[in-house]
């Protein structure tokens, strides 16, 4: 007869396992035809790099509802892919050509585009393999990559409607610029920073302004003041004399200066500040810019050209002190400055010509309005979030949300399907490097000077496409309805709206809110009926994970070490909807005990129920032929491990169905270990006959508990699968030798009720 392992080694079986499932096609929604759909799009990993710990829980969860659901006789579809990542992935790869001592700016366009590529399919292979090795249960034949064709086109047919509809416009605005990187940045790419710095006192003749940026005087068109600020009545509608220049610039009254604020004056520089930008609109203001893409002062700071912003500053505030025009300096003065999200790098607010959507306008054709239809759709109750903090803030942001920019100053991604006439555009060879063609100028948006088009023009000879490429969050946002219009015929219409998004919560802006806007704007339908977001990941002592902190915990080398079982159920285990994730190698440790334990208990009861051999492991002869209990006389310990049995099966189904992971495991684990294992298997060991070793057990309670062992057993594995799918599939197989009436596979076996 067969022999059972006497330890369980997930090094041994994971892989096989994994093989056998995709082979037998188990991932398909297919298994259950005739289910009720369930659907996933998984978020797509930026393909840049090696998964981390914040990779494996959203892999977790989302296999843990997708075999939930399967188990459940649902047509479960969790759909994979991966995301060329845009800026992100060029960042990263910018490293890389940093330690081989070269630059992105060394490389043509072109060039640069098939390195990236060829480093990011590296990548992707290389990510794929470790979902797989994490236990995720997708369907990969209907995986998909961000920059396939067909999904490029979906992005552009997505633009050109948004476009005719007057959602989608070219203007000249204030940006978010990152020197270092050389492009532009949407608001969310943007992150503020509170610190201390000067606030400079400066006399515009006998009137003073206070401002943390000196240097861009020379771009100051105004000095305002507020219209109902008494001390300074007298003075609107004067000039006073802009300090280190022969100009003069007049007193302006705005509602937007805070008279507390300084002296109640300040100084309006509209190329150089978002609110600046806008009350020079107001007042039909000059646009003078002083400071470069590069972040140095350009030809119009006089003697400063060239200067870096703070050596600018230094030496324009001791030029302004020589002069005597410095009144005073506030060495103490807070606020919040911008940076970059990837490089720490200062935001430099600039104005450029960029492609936007508008988020709060109605289409001309549609009548829809992005931002208000994406809140609508949460007020009625199309969507909705499984955590009530999420939904307030995911409120608060679309009621605050301003236009989107879009254009990125990057090669990698999917260019903008957009043509300018060549006689009507002013190039900028500022960019030639990489960008090959120049920065084209703003243009008037008419069908004669503009071309935007899922195609490129007929007479391509006679124009331009615009260099730049979308913001990443424009593709990704159309991910659920670009995925599955690109798979199967009757994909789209059997899985959209899908059953849940699950992601990060620090990408609801991002992506959720995106994918939200699109998503009803093209299709008419939400993406999503419910939204689940989980916390980050910390370490025992809730710090944040980070190398320099000697933290990090490597998903694949623990899941080598103690099996990816324990990996997922230590995720899960403790961590509620929203909350952050506590991690540590012991508490991965103390999973792979759980494993352990249900080896070693599963393999105890197979064994006695067989009459098999408890010191080799060899089965005995007898088999199982059913599992009916119904009509069974019970001792007083199988009442009781039944009644428990059943509360558990009922609260695990429950807690899942509502989202309530952790307190479904804390519950499935605590009942195996406990009343199965410590309680009613020791209970058994008296009611099991056995000639050699129990012979005073009366054989129909004997059989009787086989039985119930056996039930109980194959139930708790199908509670567990969701959470710890190999061990519970390597037990499941030996089971099949003492009860082949079973379903070849836990993975197509039905969830317990």
């Amino acid at each position: 007869m067969k022999e059972i392992a006497k330890a369980y080694d997930h090094n041994q079986v994971e892989a096989d396992l994994y093989k056998m499932w995709e082979q037998k096609g188990y991932f398909k929604p297919e298994v259950n035809p005739d289910g009720e759909p369930f659907s996933i799009i998984m978020p797509p990993p930026n393909s840049n790099g090696s998964l981390h710990l914040g990779h494996a829980v959203f892999i977790t969860l989302e296999d843990l509802m997708t075999r939930f659901a399967r188990l459940n006789g649902k047509a479960a579809l969790w759909l994979p892919g991966a995301d060329h990542a845009g800026f992100e992935t060029q960042v990263v790869f910018e490293k890389k050509l940093e330690k081989e001592g070269t630059s992105r700016f060394d490389m043509t366009r072109e060039d640069l585009y098939k390195a990236t590529l060829e480093f990011t399919l590296k990548n992707k292979e290389v990510m794929e393999s470790q979902l797989k090795r994490l236990g995720a249960s997708c369907d990969w034949d209907r995986e998909k990559f961000t920059l396939d064709p067909e999904n490029i086109k979906i992005v552009y047919q997505t633009f050109k409607q948004l476009y005719d509809d007057g959602l989608a416009y070219r203007a000249s605005r204030p940006v978010n610029w990152c020197t270092k990187h050389q492009t532009s940045l949407s608001d969310l790419e943007v992150k503020g920073e509170e610190r201390v710095d000067s606030l400079y006192y400066i006399k515009y003749d006998d009137l003073t302004v206070a401002t943390t940026r000196p240097e861009t005087l020379f771009g100051d068109v105004a000095v305002a003041v507020n219209p109902i600020d008494s001390r300074y009545k007298k003075l609107i509608g004067k000039k006073v004399h802009l300090p280190l220049t022969d100009k003069e610039i007049p007193v302006i009254a705005d509602e937007m200066v805070d008279p507390k604020f300084g002296t109640g004056a300040v100084k309006i520089t509209p190329a150089h500040d978002q609110n600046d930008f806008e009350a020079g609109k107001r007042h039909d203001l000059e646009i003078i810019e002083v400071i470069d893409q590069y972040g140095r002062m350009n030809e119009k700071a006089g003697e400063f050209k060239g200067m870096k912003i703070n050596e600018a500053r230094e030496k324009v505030v001791e030029k302004l002190q020589s002069l005597g025009l410095m009144e005073k300096i506030d060495t103490n003065y807070t606020h919040t400055v911008n940076k970059c999200y990837k490089c720490n790098t200062i935001i430099e607010p600039r104005i450029l010509p960029q492609w936007f959507i508008a988020v709060n306008t109605k289409g001309d054709k549609s009548g829809k309005t992005l931002a208000a239809d994406a809140l609508k759709a949460v007020d009625d109750g199309k969507t909705k979030f499984v955590t009530e903090k999420f939904e307030k803030i995911y409120r608060h942001w679309m009621t605050n949300i301003r236009d989107w920019n879009i254009s990125r100053q990057i090669v990698w991604g999917i260019r903008l399907p957009v043509w300018y006439r060549k006689n009507d555009v002013i190039l900028s060879g500022s960019e030639e490097s990489h960008h090959e063609q120049g920065d084209p100028s703003a243009t008037p948006q008419d069908d004669k000077t503009v071309y935007v088009g899922i195609d490129p023009p007929k007479d391509i000879e006679n124009w331009i496409q615009d260099p730049d490429v979308f913001d990443t969050w424009f593709s990704s946002g159309q991910w659920p309805f670009a995925t599955l219009k690109n798979t199967k015929p009757e994909d789209f219409d059997k899985f959209y709206p899908t059953t849940v998004m699950e992601t990060g919560w620090d990408i609801l802006f991002f992506w959720v809110a995106r994918m939200m806007m699109l998503g009803l704007y093209v299709t008419g339908e939400v993406p999503f009926k419910n939204v689940y977001l989980h916390g980050l990941v910390r370490d025992k002592d809730r710090q944040k994970m980070s190398k320099s902190k000697g933290n990090v915990i490597d998903p694949l080398g623990v899941a080598d070490l103690y099996g990816s079982d324990a990996v997922r159920m230590a995720l899960v285990f403790g961590t509620s909807a929203g909350s952050d994730v506590v991690i540590s190698e012991e508490k991965i440790r103390g999973m792979r005990n759980f494993s352990n334990k249900i080896w070693n208990a599963s393999r105890f009861t197979m064994l006695r129920v067989t009459n098999g051999d408890l010191k080799t492991g060899e089965i005995g002869s007898e088999k199982i032929t059913d599992l009916n209990i119904d009509s069974l006389i019970l001792t007083d310990a199988d009442k009781e491990i039944l009644e428990k049995h059943s509360t558990t099966i009922k609260s695990v189904t429950k807690n899942i169905e509502k989202y309530n992971f952790s307190m479904a495991a804390e519950e499935i684990y605590a009942y195996f270990w406990h009343d199965f294992c410590d309680v009613y298997i020791e209970a058994t060991k008296a009611q099991l006959f056995d000639a050699d070793y129990n012979s005073k057990a009366d054989p129909q309670i004997s059989d009787n508990t086989k039985k119930i062992l056996i039930r109980i057993l194959s139930e708790s594995l199908q509670q567990l699968h969701p959470f710890m799918p190999f061990v519970t599939e390597a037990v499941w197989q030996e089971l099949l030798n003492i009860y082949p009436d079973l379903d070849k596979s836990i993975m197509i076996s039905k969830w317990p009720r």
